[in-house]
């Protein structure tokens, strides 16, 4: 006798990874509908890929706009990461227009961005360390100096610079952060506290007529490092004379010479230098040092303004000691943010 085989069909949909293929293909369907058959995707859009293509240039070739007019070099530089901002707005116009072309072309500022600046996205970040540091633009006109010392102290920094001190509002620091740090210098307006002793405290000339940065050694139970503090001065965007920074440069000059001149291995640059690691005027300064945050930190670490951070102004640089880690600290009365790294003094294992 024949035997009858009876077939039950589903609605399901068939098996898992057929349905999930049946899915994508679906999806693929809506995204190039309109696109396939049409030669005009080549020809629509070429503004678009322009405007890409004229953007990665820029972002390649940021050290070649020269500073001559305005200092558009330098101000192009400190924002340079904000520039990626453009990509997804390409992108969607590519998308709008069904543009082949653009979508092809935005692959060159996307992929140089990410040469730039994505190693800043990963986590670099260690667990190591042997000295905690601190540094914090504290703003002349801060109506709680007392708060903001004690929010910095909290963050466990054996060495802490602190820049824009006003003489009237010193005492109040000294007295806030005096059970934290035994040891302590102001000069001019900017100051040093540490857990360890200092000594040779003494003034750097940044070219300014008054004293905005100190060098000081702080023996440390790793051995001695060179602190240097500086408050280097602002810069302004002005319709009539771009991006302001004359004096700014020539203090940076200083500063680098400075540096370049300590006897000490071990160096850290704790201060506002009012500009960016990309920032050609501080090149002087930069070509000496590392930033920690470059090299240990998490993200871009924008520093001001406190209120919406767009850009790292406020640094912590090293020479002769490792970096481990490097953050942020919460906001203050200050219109900066606080910036902290940990770091290893004792390289002799490394």
């Amino acid at each position: 006798m024949a035997q009858q085989v009876h077939v039950t069909e589903t609605d399901n949909g068939g098996s898992g990874p057929e349905r999930g293929e049946t899915r994508l293909r679906s999806l693929l369907d809506r995204l190039t509908r309109g696109w396939r058959g049409d030669r005009r995707i080549w020809r629509r859009g070429i503004v678009t890929a322009v405007v890409a293509v004229l953007l990665a240039g820029v972002l390649a070739g940021h050290a070649r706009i020269p500073n001559a007019i305005g200092n558009l070099g330098s101000l192009t530089e400190t924002f340079l990461p904000w520039f990626g901002l453009l990509i997804p707005v390409l992108l969607l116009i590519a998308l709008v227009r069904k543009s082949a072309t653009a979508l092809i072309a935005l692959l060159v500022p996307v992929i140089v961005w990410a040469n730039l600046f994505g190693g800043l996205l990963t986590t670099k970040s260690h667990g190591g360390g042997d000295l905690t540091v601190a540094t914090h633009n504290v703003n002349a006109d801060n109506a709680d100096p007392a708060g903001t010392a004690r929010a910095v102290a909290a963050s466990g920094a054996d060495v802490l610079a602190l820049e824009e001190l006003q003489a009237s509002k010193v005492p109040t620091y000294e007295k806030a952060l005096k059970s934290v740090y035994r040891h302590h210098e102001v000069v001019g307006t900017v100051g040093l506290w540490s857990k360890y002793p200092m000594s040779d405290v003494q003034p750097v000339d940044i070219k300014l007529g008054w004293t905005r940065a100190m060098r000081a050694t702080v023996t440390t139970p790793a051995g001695q490092v060179a602190f240097y503090v500086a408050h280097l001065p602002s810069v302004r965007v002005k319709l009539a004379a771009g991006f302001t920074a004359r004096q700014r440069d020539r203090s940076a000059d200083a500063l680098g010479a400075a540096i370049e001149g300590e006897k000490l291995a071990k160096v850290v640059l704790l201060g506002d230098l009012n500009g960016t690691m990309n920032d050609r005027a501080l090149n002087a300064v930069s070509s000496q040092l590392r930033s920690t945050q470059g090299a240990a930190g998490d993200g871009f670490g924008f520093s001001w303004p406190a209120a919406f951070p767009m850009a790292r102004i406020d640094q912590i640089l090293v020479r002769g000691v490792e970096p481990e880690r490097s953050w942020t600290l919460p906001a203050t009365g200050s219109d900066h943010l606080p910036v902290a790294a940990r770091v290893k003094v004792d390289t002799s294992a490394s």
